[in-house]
């Protein structure tokens, strides 16, 4: 009995402290675990939510870029830029052209407002008010146009925003700094509309120093830095800038609200700060569980497992391996997923950087030399149209490449109802098709004004053919204008001779040629299918959407 109680109490010493070492571990373990999930999904929120922040900044500096006033007190001034805002596609509530007016100024401006057919045309305060410009010293900022209408915004124009202390504090540091600046959060549209933020954007003439008014872009807030998943680990708080303590919350339903924080109330998990219109917002995570209590919980299962079956000794070793190797594959599925994650944003960031840097140089060199503005105009929105298409069909096949007839299509070219198109159904590349689609449209854009020689617009074919096999296989590409000449077609942009001569056979890594023939313009270009094709992109994009495997 002696020796029985001895070997009880020794495999009852062994239970209690393997049992007692498994919960110290899967303690460890799990609270290790979430913190480092918890982690990594608030950097993945606050990096989505600063892309967000970015490209709607981006999109009031490029808008104020292409705005041209030569007057301020036009009907419609946004109307030219309709196209290029739309092209974002960002989620905007309103785009609106903010007139800085002298006094002298008010009656021209109400004319040019009921002009565009806005039903309120009077210069107002911002209560609604009539402004008499009698009364007035300084120049005032007045609403004069806005994208899109609707019967909620068409009574908008003609406010003056000097007497709303957000808009006028907003409108007035924009006008110091002369950069995009935003506002604080202020309801938009009408005193109980959505929470949201507005940023302004300078317009500054060429060779003037003062702005002669301001590109506007009104955001929800909640869309904008607060949505967020509802099986996510964590609820996201805005610090309001407005005043001390104050934090602002969306729900379920995407309205916002204010809270105040107590001094003994529970301090965010983590806090990430973000950039936007020339300001840092501060974003609270708030963990939706207690990871300590969910680890203790668990534990104390484990430990509570362990006595029970103390003396099942195999079976507690099955027990603590069969845990132990659970665990150890969650680890090993959530590091290859945050690699995963890590490899994705890289790959992002690089496409996103090369798109910002081919629409940098196709401004500046459409800008450049002193080039007639109307026309430099729409080129460059053209332009930009052909990369936003290509982009849109890229993103819809996830950068697995374009079909090349794909490219062809009325939205993305001019003229496209007089191209023949032939060719075998291929389809290239990511590079490939940036460079084939800025391409085909210099070459359509360029045939519009070319007279033939019987007095009728020019017939186009496009073809291309692949010959040779394996990697000796070389695209042929040949655009011929029928019945032009040298001295009826439009001659060639300088960014368009760049383009046909040197960029897009570079970028195939082919060679490219054009010359006129007897009754015809032609334009080849040759260039190996593996640069066309280009494989290895198309792989590295296959291999960042394989779903993560635990490994054996």
């Amino acid at each position: 009995m002696v020796r029985l109680g001895f070997i009880i109490g020794f495999i009852a010493l062994l239970g209690v402290l393997l049992s007692g070492l498994a919960a110290y571990r899967v303690h460890d373990q799990e609270l290790a675990l979430d913190r480092i999930a918890l982690a990594r999904a608030i950097d993945v929120h606050a990096s989505l939510v600063q892309d967000r922040l970015t490209e709607r900044e981006l999109l009031a500096r490029v808008a104020s870029g292409l705005f041209r006033a030569p007057s301020v007190l036009k009907p419609n001034m946004l109307e030219p830029l309709r196209s290029a805002i739309y092209a974002f596609k960002t989620d905007f509530v309103v785009a609106g052209w903010v007139a800085r007016l002298q006094p002298n100024e008010l009656a021209a401006a109400q004319a040019a407002i009921a002009a565009a057919g806005f039903p309120k045309p009077e210069i107002r305060d911002y209560g609604d008010k009539p402004i008499n410009s009698a009364n007035l010293t300084q120049p005032i900022d007045v609403l004069m146009d806005l994208e899109p209408r609707s019967d909620e915004t068409k009574a908008l124009p003609g406010r003056s925003y000097d007497q709303d202390p957000v808009r006028s504090a907003m409108l007035a540091r924009a006008r110091i700094e002369k950069r995009s600046v935003a506002s604080d959060p202020v309801p938009l549209l009408r005193a109980d509309g959505a929470v949201g933020v507005i940023v302004a954007a300078p317009v500054i003439p060429e060779g003037a120093t003062e702005p002669v008014g301001f590109i506007t872009f009104s955001y929800e807030l909640a869309s904008l830095m607060l949505t967020n998943d509802d099986m996510s680990l964590f609820s996201v708080a805005l610090r309001d800038p407005r005043k001390d303590g104050g934090e602002l919350v969306a729900n379920d339903q995407g309205v916002v609200s204010t809270r105040m924080t107590a001094v003994d109330s529970p301090a965010p998990s983590a806090t990430r700060t973000v950039s936007f219109g020339g300001r840092d917002w501060q974003l609270g995570y708030y963990a939706k569980t207690n990871s300590a209590r969910r680890a203790e919980q668990t534990a104390i299962i484990v430990a509570a497992i362990g006595f029970a079956i103390t003396a099942m000794v195999c079976g507690l070793f099955g027990y603590v391996a069969y845990n132990n190797l659970r665990l150890s594959r969650e680890i090993q599925v959530r590091i290859g997923f945050e690699r995963r994650l890590t490899a994705v944003i890289d790959e992002l960031n690089h496409r996103v950087k090369n798109i910002l840097a081919v629409i940098q140089s196709i401004v500046t060199r459409t800008l450049r030399h002193g080039a007639d503005i109307d026309g430099a105009r729409e080129l460059l929105i053209g332009r930009i149209h052909a990369m936003s298409n290509v982009v849109s069909l890229l993103s819809e096949s996830q950068w697995q490449g374009v079909k090349l007839k794909g490219l062809f299509e009325a939205r993305a070219i001019p003229h496209a109802d007089r191209i023949a198109v032939t060719g075998p159904d291929i389809a290239v590349s990511a590079r490939a098709a940036q460079s084939l689609s800025l391409l085909f449209f210099e070459l359509a854009s360029h045939s519009d004004e070319g007279l033939s020689l019987v007095g009728k617009h020019p017939h186009i074919t496009a073809n291309w053919t692949v010959t040779g096999e394996g990697t000796d296989e070389v695209f042929h590409f040949r655009w011929e204008e029928f019945n032009t000449s040298e001295a009826t077609r439009r001659p060639d942009s300088d960014f368009g001779l760049i383009l046909l001569d040197r960029v897009a056979p570079e970028a195939l890594g082919g060679t490219a040629k054009r010359y006129f023939t007897d009754v015809s313009y032609v334009y080849e270009l040759t260039a190996p299918m593996e640069t066309v094709v280009d494989m290895t992109e198309r792989d590295r994009t296959d291999k960042l959407s394989a779903p993560v495997r635990p490994a054996r």
